[in-house]
Formats: structure tokens, C-alpha cells, sequence
């Protein structure tokens, strides 16, 4: 049974809500995401804390609208072309990881001593990993756009897909478990082919006029899609496939609009909202004697999470071509479950297949994977020097993949520079103009590839490792000018470049270096200090450019060819 919220339904539900936001500040300021937040004020709120919330269903309704919701969501971003659109890479990742962590998780689940569905349940929850935290830790650290976050976002869209199948199995476990005869399965079959085809028939005549229509007003166009979630989520319900699959194709149905983006960004924060009632109830029904009971098995199957799903992740990278340093900050990635897990869970105790105990122990799982992975991405890069050593086997002799775009061909490069963005990029432009090769160096590979066809040579790496660095072509190049911004170092930018130096020297590197400074003041002189030959500070170095100008009466029109370079 769902929590409620127990006396006065709006008193109580004010309380509850400014207990969550109470927790997710203190999560906030202490790093975690949400869900760890809002499992821990249902655990504080339930019977067994505050008593905020009881048993009953007053809380069933936003919680399970938040869960159709979120497969909503899934279902918005799958259309026809995705999976031609991953790539082999990531097709190649993100089964292989759900394959491997389902079939190990199932033998440490039986050594355990669960019986076999309950092994084959919760091995199948430890295989998703949540793509909203992820997401959300990758463009914190501006890494959303590098190699690795490309080929995590690409094997976590596979894991998406592997979500959709699971919602499929379990609704058609659930048709099995309610015990009707042949005809009731055919009944349950045919309103779910009804249904697909009402989707198929919704997303070719009707889809996109009538979102172009409804995107005139975006209000109405949000409360169409929610609309849209909840009814096929009750059709589904009433149909016997249940709530999951009906939201998910009802996503499905919005998937090939031309606002399914725009729509996806707006219902996030709402998806959010709601999900909040979905983490508050399962906390508040959890015993904390139960979890007790689970907390050696949690730990196990934890470490196996922590650790296990990213050398997973690191060996199939290393078979497909990739350095061991890939590999290891792609794989941290999958170091924690999801959202979903718990939805999967749940859905399973709905149908009667596991029993509450298997549910609280992978919310357990949950709490220590999410809490212990969030750390582990923040400080991926130094967590990579701690563990290399250890790390020998995943290192490819010939990093084929990355050795691709390694070689830039012509002649040795006269200046290296790192950071192809609007400042660096316009360096490499007037730098190029006259008659200087310079090497780009960006730890984006789309940037990179919009370089690499406008002539200029260009690869992808990371300018903090020094491994990376030892592979560049140092011989010969006079400078090596850093231009990435300091928004992009994140809150260790003066380590970075640090790194970048000290990296380039242990590389025998003998010319100059050049390294931008934003701040000035103390922190230019901390990097000349460091052996920074040149200190670049852009808004100041500007400054005193307009200043010289104006009072030197103006300066010559640019040319459109000297106009500063996007990127």
C-alpha cells in the first residue's frame, strides 16, 4: 500500500514538502542528488519517524503520476532512428554492461541465498544507472561534451532502452500473474495491440499538426502532454498491462513531434516534483528494522555496483579500443543505480513476484551507490592518479580509437594550443593567418571535428593527462598556449593548469608556456611562479588594447576575416 499523508491533509502535505526541501538543501550542500534527499525524509517522515506519513492512499495518486510521468519521459526520446544513431560503441557498452552486471548479479544474488526470481530481479535493477544524475554531475563538471561523457550518454541511452524492454516483460508478467484463463490473455494482448495502434495511427495523421498547433500556447501544450500520460496510464491500468508501459507509450507517441526537446525540458521540473511523493512514500514504508536486516547483503551487492560495473565498463572499453583513463571516467559513471531500479522493484512487489525485503535492499543499494558515486565523479580525475597503477591490464597497447584522430598530418606543429572555445579559437585563426601550424587540442570531440573541417589541424584530449601529453608531438613546437576557460577547469582550474605544466615539462617539452588567467592579481603571479612563461588575462589584455586605441585616435576597421571565430 502507498503512504498518506495522515490529519489534515494540506497542513501535513505543507510539512512534508518543507521537510524536503529542508533535506535537499543539506543534500545540496552536501553534494547528493535528490533521491537520496527525499528516501531520507520518507524514512524520517513514516511511521517509524515523525509519523507525517501513514499508510493509506492520499499520497498514491501524485506518486504514481509522478512514476508515469518519468516513462513518459523515456518514451519521449525514442524515435525510429535511435538506435542507428548510437553507434557501435555504445551499443556494444551498454549491453555488454547490462549482460555482464545482470549475470554476475544473479550468482552474488543466489550466493546470498535468495531464491531465483528475486536473484534475477534485483541483478536486473543493479544493470541501470540514472541518467538524470549523471547527466546532471557531467555538466557540473563541464565534461558533458568530452569523450567520455559521449560514450557514457550513449551507453546510458541503451540502458533506456533496456528500461522500455523490462517494462514490457513486467507487463507482461503481470498479465500471467492474474491468473486469468486464455481468453483473459487474449483480452489483455488485444487491448495492448489496440493501443499501440492508436499510437501508430496518433503519430502519423495527427502528432505533429497537432502539436504545432498546441506548441501556440506552451501551457496547454504542457497540460495536453501530462493529459496524455495520465490517460494512457489508466487505459494501460485498466487494460492489465499496467501504468508503466501506458505512459511509456504515450511518450512514444509525442516522441516524433518536433517539440518532443522542448517538451522534455519543461516537464522535467514537474517530472521532478512529482517523483519527490514517489522517493517520500517508499522511504515512509520502509521498516528500518528491515533495512537492518539487509545491511550485509546491501554492502555486498553495493560493492559489487561501486566497483564491479565500472571494471565492466573498463575491459569492454579496452577490448573496443580505448586507454585505460577512458575507460575509467566513462566507467565511474555506472558506479550507482537509478530511479528506475526502485520503480522496477516496486513494480515487482505490485505483481507479487519479490517481497518487501528485496525492495528495501535495493533502495539500500540505492542510497549507498548514489551517495558513494556522486563523490566518486566530482573527483574522478583524482581518483584516476590514485588507482593507476592498479590499472595495467585496461591499458591498450595500441589505443586505436583515440590514435585516429592523434596524427595530424603535415609537419610538426610550431604552437600547441588547448582550448579551441571563442578565445582560443580566435588565437588559432590569427595564429594561422600568419603562416604559424598550430595543433588544436579540445576535450570536446564535436569542437574538435568543426576545427578538423575548417582546416585546421585538431584532436581530442584531456590537457590535464599527463599521459595524453606524452603522446603529442612536443618536438619541435615553440609554445604551448592553454585557452581553455577557467569555467571549464572547474573549482580546481590553478591545479589544472598546474598540471598542464608540470605534465608538459615531465614530457620534455622545451618551449614556452603560455596560460590563461581570468582573475589577475595574485593568481597570474601564483602561475608564473609555477613556471607559467606567459600569463594570458583576457579582459585585462583587452582593456589595455581599447585604452592604447582609443587614445592612439581609433583603431583600423577589421576585416570580416578578423572577426573573432565561434566555437
Amino acid at each position: 500500500m502507498a503512504p498518506m499523508i495522515s490529519g489534515d491533509p494540506f497542513a501535513q502535505l505543507a510539512g512534508l514538502l518543507v521537510l524536503a526541501a529542508a533535506a535537499g538543501l543539506v543534500g545540496l550542500m552536501l553534494r547528493q542528488p535528490l533521491i537520496v534527499s527525499f528516501l531520507a525524509v520518507g524514512l524520517v517522515a513514516g511511521p517509524g519517524g515523525l509519523g507525517l506519513v501513514h499508510h493509506g492512499g492520499h499520497l498514491e495518486l501524485l506518486a504514481e503520476l509522478g512514476v508515469a510521468l518519468l516513462l513518459f519521459l523515456v518514451g519521449l526520446k525514442l524515435d525510429v532512428g535511435l538506435v542507428r544513431s548510437l553507434g557501435l560503441v555504445s551499443l556494444t557498452t551498454g549491453l555488454g554492461q547490462v549482460a555482464f552486471t545482470a549475470g554476475f548479479g544473479v550468482l552474488i544474488c543466489l550466493g546470498l541465498g535468495m531464491d531465483a526470481l528475486t536473484s534475477l530481479y534485483v541483478a536486473v535493477a543493479l544493470t541501470f544507472s540514472s541518467t538524470i544524475i549523471i547527466v546532471k554531475l557531467l555538466s557540473d563538471k563541464r565534461e558533458i561534451d568530452s569523450l567520455h561523457g559521449r560514450i557514457a550518454l550513449g551507453f546510458l541511452i541503451v540502458q533506456d532502452l533496456v528500461v522500455v524492454l523490462a517494462m514490457v516483460v513486467l507487463s507482461a508478467f503481470g498479465v500471467g500473474a492474474r491468473g486469468g484463463g486464455i481468453g483473459d490473455l487474449a483480452r489483455v494482448f488485444g487491448a495492448g495491440l489496440g493501443l499501440l495502434l492508436l499510437v501508430l495511427l496518433f503519430v502519423r495523421f495527427a502528432a505533429a499538426p497537432l502539436s504545432r498547433r498546441l506548441a501556440r500556447a506552451p501551457e496547454l501544450l504542457l497540460a495536453f502532454s501530462v493529459a496524455l500520460a495520465a490517460m494512457f496510464a489508466a487505459i494501460g491500468e485498466a487494460a492489465g498491462f499496467g501504468k508503466e508501459l501506458g505512459g511509456l507509450l504515450a511518450g512514444a507517441a509525442m516522441g516524433s513531434t518536433p517539440v518532443r526537446d522542448s517538451l522534455a525540458s519543461r516537464l522535467a521540473p514537474l517530472r521532478d516534483f512529482l517523483l519527490l511523493f514517489f522517493f517520500v512514500a517508499l522511504g515512509a514504508g520502509l521498516d528500518p528494522g528491515a533495512l537492518g536486516q539487509q545491511a550485509w547483503p546491501a554492502l555486498v551487492l553495493s560493492a559489487f555496483v561501486l566497483v564491479g560495473n565500472p571494471l565492466i565498463v573498463m575491459a569492454i572499453l579496452a577490448a573496443m579500443g580505448y586507454r585505460r583513463r577512458t575507460g575509467f571516467l566513462a566507467g565511474l559513471t555506472v558506479a550507482q543505480i537509478s530511479e528506475f531500479s526502485l520503480v522496477f522493484m516496486a513494480v515487482g512487489v505490485s505483481l507479487g513476484h519479490v517481497a518487501e525485503g528485496a525492495l528495501a535492499l535495493v533502495t539500500l543499494v540505492g542510497l549507498v551507490t548514489i551517495a558513494a558515486s556522486t563523490y566518486m565523479i566530482a573527483w574522478s580525475h583524482h581518483l584516476y592518479v590514485w588507482c593507476e597503477p592498479l590499472l595495467g591490464p585496461f591499458e591498450r597497447r595500441d589505443p586505436f580509437r583515440e590514435r585516429e584522430d592523434r596524427a595530424p598530418p603535415g609537419q610538426a606543429p610550431e604552437v600547441l594550443l588547448f582550448g579551441l572555445g571563442r578565445y582560443g579559437g580566435a588565437i588559432a585563426e590569427r595564429l594561422r593567418r600568419r603562416g604559424v601550424r598550430v595543433l588544436g587540442v579540445d576535450f570536446n570531440p564535436e569542437a574538435v571535428r568543426a576545427w578538423q573541417g575548417r582546416g585546421l589541424h585538431a584532436l581530442y584530449g584531456d590537457a590535464t593527462d599527463p599521459e595524453f601529453l606524452a603522446h603529442l608531438p612536443l618536438c619541435g613546437a615553440r609554445w604551448a598556449v592553454s585557452a581553455v576557460p577557467e569555467r571549464d577547469l572547474g573549482v580546481a582550474a590553478e591545479d589544472a593548469r598546474l598540471s598542464l605544466i608540470q605534465g608538459l615539462r615531465a614530457a620534455g617539452f622545451a618551449g614556452r608556456i603560455a596560460v590563461t588567467c581570468q582573475q589577475g592579481g595574485a593568481a597570474a603571479e601564483r602561475l608564473r611562479a609555477m613556471g607559467a612563461d606567459l600569463v594570458l588575462e583576457p579582459f585585462q589584455d583587452a582593456a589595455d588594447q581599447a585604452v592604447a586605441l582609443i587614445c592612439g585616435g581609433g583603431r583600423p576597421e577589421r576585416t570580416r576575416e578578423e572577426e573573432p571565430a565561434e566555437g
